[in-house]
């Protein structure tokens, strides 16, 4: 750890234990924050948290995908374990987990904002329903019964579904996977639903009428994801998270037991909708291409190279990866600043209410994302069915509470993974561990010990459907070293090595050439050894036969 400034001292004033404020993003890399190198993008709050915490510069996700990254840092499990292998399979609502735990070590859990525990009701597209009917037809088959029944009671999984929440407000349960209340965001863009929708109707606003491409009088051309929204920024979905966040520190200052409050903004994620005042922060043509934008894919597996040869065509399917124009990227990335600006200054908001109602020096704050956004990297956008750095490298701060001169500040370049903050979590509140938590804490470096976590990282990635030049159902597994990454397409043949020794920026797949064999070997065994390490442990022997 670079800068660092000493140990600090106790988490907490004796005879409390600490809260927590765990801040998340939507779908943001690492690198589009000021504290991460951005020099265009605008985001004092957050580099001032940074300033004062320890920023891990290599935090990687479990799985580059909302559902399974978001029941990951629940659980501290990854996918292949809890289950969540891909968006569309709600998590278990008897998992155990971090919020679970805390509420029964007397935490009040409280959480705001994105949840995605739960199907929001989007459906398949109609190719990708018919990619699964040809190749996995039980999927789909609503007589089939599942091998692991997840849930019981009519209606279990539908907590989140957006319609449900339309007609009426709904609350959620008093132990929605350990939280006693959720405000609760369905969604992503300028008219999600959930209780957002009906605190901005009572304050004269239809989101559902006004939001939108329809809604807007600024659409970007080049792509329907990019569009000045007509909601107003007071009114704009993170207003509602701030206001609600700020809502519950007041309530927490009067409070006995520690609290653990989970921020969860559903922004930056597509579409690119910023409010008015905040479209027009950045000149798009003062946004400079990313290293790679326009780089030789002809080593890249066939489904890069397709969407390569098709540049400039957004899918038809908004969630899919394809390859923008240097002035689509542009637009969509002035557009995503606006927002990143807009999210900063409500977390801003959050902060000074910490320190207005006298939490801070008993706060652990956390901030960081579920997963990246390719966002202009190798000439590409989104996310899904490939492991650039930019998909799977996320931020991650954590500011101990205590006095300034002992907080730990400064930069690790650890491996750390989105499951190990359940476990360091665990450890600074003093919560009971639980059987089956393969995250590794790292509380000992924010103490100021060893700069040293992981010598390698597992990602995974599930999908039933696959694109033109994959086929599904897609199975990818990445190992990510000091060395290097290597990603394997099983079922397709496909491999992907980068030897970040010489290609830090991952621009050439060197997989299968002899000069680089002793490189694949060895990261072929480290993705052997690191499946073999998350095995499901969760459930205890208790006999021999």
């Amino acid at each position: 750890m670079t800068a660092a400034a000493g140990a600090p001292g106790p988490a907490a004033p004796p005879g409390r234990r600490p809260n927590v404020l765990m801040i998340v993003a939507d779908q943001l890399r690492a690198d589009h924050l000021g504290f991460g190198g951005n020099t265009v993008v605008r985001t004092p709050n957050l580099d001032a948290l940074a300033g004062r915490g320890v920023v891990f510069e290599n935090a990687t996700v479990a799985n580059p995908t909302c559902m399974p990254n978001r029941a990951s840092l629940a659980t501290g499990r990854w996918p292949s374990s809890h289950g969540t292998r891909c968006n569309g399979i709600p998590l278990d609502p008897a998992s155990r987990t971090l919020m679970r735990s805390l509420a029964d070590s007397g935490y009040r859990t409280l959480a705001v904002g994105k949840l995605h525990h739960q199907n929001m009701g989007w459906e398949f597209e109609p190719e990708q329903q018919a990619e699964i009917l040809a190749t996995a037809p039980l999927l789909l088959d609503s007589t089939a019964q599942d091998a692991r029944p997840r849930g019981s009671g009519e209606g279990w999984d539908r907590w989140e579904d957006r319609e449900a929440h339309e007609a009426r407000f709904v609350p959620l349960p008093s132990d929605y996977y350990g939280y006693s209340h959720v405000d609760l965001v369905i969604g992503h863009g300028d008219h999600p639903g959930g209780h957002y929708l009906h605190w901005a109707r009572e304050r004269g606003l239809d989101p559902d009428t006004v939001g939108g491409p329809q809604g807007s009088e600024a659409v970007y051309p080049g792509w329907d994801q990019v569009y000045r929204t007509a909601v107003p920024a007071e009114l704009h979905p993170s207003a509602y998270i701030g206001e609600k966040a700020v809502e519950h520190l007041k309530d927490a200052a009067g409070q006995d037991a520690p609290f653990f409050l989970f921020v969860s903004f559903p922004d930056p994620h597509h579409p690119f909708s910023p409010p008015a005042g905040y479209d027009t922060l950045y000149d798009p043509d003062s946004i400079p291409l990313p290293v790679g934008f326009d780089q030789d894919h002809s080593h890249s597996p066939r489904h890069i190279r397709h969407m390569v040869e098709r540049r400039g065509e957004p899918g038809t399917d908004p969630t899919m990866t394809w390859a923008a124009t240097a002035e689509q990227y542009r637009h969509a990335a002035a557009a995503q600043y606006g927002l990143i600006t807009l999210m900063d200054e409500q977390i801003g908001r959050i902060l000074d209410e910490l320190e207005a109602q006298g939490l801070a020096e008993d706060t652990i704050v956390v901030f960081t994302a579920d997963h990246g956004d390719l966002f202009g990297d190798h000439g590409l956008m989104l996310k899904h069915f490939c492991h650039y750095r930019a998909v799977t490298n996320v931020p991650l701060v954590v500011a101990l509470p205590g006095a300034a001169e002992h907080r730990g500040r400064g930069r690790s370049r650890a491996l750390v993974a989105s499951p190990d903050l359940v476990p360091t979590l665990m450890e600074l509140t003093g919560a009971d561990q639980f059987r089956g938590i393969q995250g590794r804490s790292f509380a000992s470096i924010l103490h100021g010990g060893e700069d040293v976590h992981r010598c390698a990282l597992l990602i995974e990635e599930d999908q039933p459907f696959g694109l033109p030049g994959l086929p599904g159902p897609v199975r990818m597994r990445t190992v990510v070293t000091r060395e290097g990454r290597l990603t394997r397409y099983f079922g397709a043949g496909e491999v992907e090595l980068y030897d970040h020794a010489q290609d830090p920026g991952e621009l050439h797949n060197v997989a299968g050439r002899p000069e680089h064999a002793g490189l694949e070997r060895r990261l072929t065994e480290a993705l052997v050894t690191q499946m073999a390490v998350l095995a499901d442990e969760g459930t205890a022997p208790t006999a021999a036969a």
